[in-house]
């Protein structure tokens, strides 16, 4: 597969698309668990690898692909986040394929759909035809969609329809909204392609017409919303997060969910170039507000730990929109630091949920007691990483969620005390939670787990060392970012 024909680019951007979708094709064909696992590994090396080189290798922009400011953030995060997420995967599906729950014949298809969905969130993202973006994020979504259902159990089928259901609603508003771009814009730009690539959309966007334009936002912010998971549109999260493989929760809550929000970003963007169009930023808040609060609420409520982590995903999903929705260059930063932190400190989270629920035999909170003294390496890094994603000092999420509340006080200070209030109820749902499952008397198995701990501490320390001090460069990086959001 050569995707040449879509740039004129140089191979660094090719590769980041054709690694992945090679590596698919021949995963699908491997036998034994082995050499699969580890190809799946060396392949996501190899993508990140080839991410981290258009840092220094930006081409042009093509009718179909682009490198910009914007899109290079998520897609080194993706990449970075996959590679992890991959050599836990490694060890976590092996124990499956040792206990029964997954056989050889689903074992190679998990690993083909795994680079499919790589290649499907790098294409996402690097699309500068926002069709081409609308496909690339549907074929994400019906990848996952597969994956969830692995299991093949009652509950796990459930979760996969129930996904595909609500995810197909949600790319079909998208859709909608598209169509509607596209018809904005063919007055100005005429038919054809031209009317659908991003960088002549942005250059022409005060043109557009702004009636249309404010239609297909709100299509656009609910289609797209879905796939972020903000409330109410959220319902197929958690059951996907429970019922799947955990390295899929991982890859949904890190990747997949910041894939439909840069989406959701571009057409923002799009928005605010056009002066007589409504402000988007408005309802963005009100949606991240929203699914913030609604969240911290639904935390108390859960008695599944990966479905509970879950929705500590929309609520940090509420929290990165309502900054963007914000705008200005504090919050835009703030909400980029917190989109790194998140996916960092979620997938690592779940890193650790997934060889806990393997050693303790279940994902019942109330099974789950004193894993700091039965396995003390698992238990401190789960503490570790909810007191994180909770928003404690020094860890890097206390730094971003520090810039968005202050950024927010000096602006409208009563969205700020709505939006501290439903940090604190979050909070207190993850500390009540926390000691009852690291704490305590240990119930059920001390049996040690076969773990791979690599990936979980160094995602951990990557965000200690974010708290504790960011690079210039990074920061120089992140403020240029921020500029170009508005």
């Amino acid at each position: 597969m050569n995707l040449s024909s879509f740039h004129p680019a140089l191979d660094a951007l090719d590769a980041v698309l054709v690694i992945p979708a090679v590596a698919a094709l021949v995963l699908v064909l491997l036998p034994g668990y082995w050499l699969s696992a580890r190809l799946n590994v060396l392949t996501s090396l190899a993508t990140l690898l080839a991410a981290l080189s258009l840092l220094v290798e930006r081409p042009a922009p093509g009718p179909y692909l682009f490198v910009d400011d914007l899109n290079i953030t998520f897609v080194v995060l993706a990449t970075f986040v996959g590679f992890t997420t991959s050599a836990f995967s490694a060890s976590y599906i092996g124990h499956e394929l040792e206990i029964g729950r997954l056989t050889p014949r689903y074992l190679r298809f998990y690993h083909a759909m795994y680079q499919t969905l790589m290649f499907a969130m790098n294409l996402g993202l690097l699309a500068n035809n926002i069709g081409l973006m609308w496909v690339a994020i549907e074929l994400a979504t019906l990848t996952t969609v597969l994956m969830v259902g692995i299991y093949r159990t009652h509950e796990a089928i459930e979760a996969a329809w129930k996904y595909f259901i609500l995810g197909s609603v949600g790319i079909a508003l998208a859709l909608f909204g598209t169509i509607l771009v596209y018809m904005a814009a063919r007055p100005v730009l005429g038919e054809g392609q031209d009317a659908m690539v991003w960088t002549t959309l942005i250059e022409k966007a005060g043109g557009l017409a702004p009636e249309l334009l404010n239609v297909a936002f709100v299509f656009l912010m609910l289609g797209y919303g879905t796939k972020v998971g903000l409330a109410p549109l959220h319902a197929w999260l958690p059951d996907a997060h429970a019922e799947g493989p955990t390295p899929i929760s991982a890859v949904l809550s890190g990747l997949l969910l910041n894939v439909a929000l840069y989406a959701l970003l571009r057409f923002k963007l799009l928005m605010a170039g056009n002066p007589a169009a409504v402000a988007p930023g408005p309802l963005m808040v009100s949606m991240g507000l929203l699914s913030l609060i609604f969240a911290g609420f639904m935390l108390y409520r859960r008695r599944d730990i990966k479905r509970m982590f879950a929705y500590s995903s929309i609520e940090h999903m509420g929290l990165i929109t309502f900054a963007f929705g914000m705008g200005g260059p504090l919050a835009n930063f703030g909400g980029l630091l917190h989109m790194t932190m998140h996916s960092l400190t979620k997938s690592a989270i779940f890193f650790a949920v997934g060889h806990i629920a393997q050693a303790k035999g279940t994902q019942r909170i109330a099974e789950i007691r004193g894993l700091t003294e039965s396995h003390p390496v698992l238990g401190w890094g789960l503490v570790v990483g909810v007191v994180a994603i909770a928003g404690l000092p020094p860890l890097g999420i206390f730094m971003s969620e520090f810039l968005i509340v202050s950024s927010t006080f000096a602006r409208a200070p009563l969205l700020a005390i709505l939006l501290v209030f439903g940090l604190l109820i979050a909070f207190g749902a993850l500390m009540l939670r926390l000691n009852e499952v690291a704490f305590g008397e240990p119930t059920g198995s001390t049996a040690p787990v076969k773990a791979s701990y690599v990936p979980l501490f160094a995602h951990l320390a990557l965000v200690l060392a974010a708290g504790i001090y960011l690079p210039g460069p990074l920061v120089a990086w992140f403020q240029a970012v921020a500029r170009l959001l508005g």
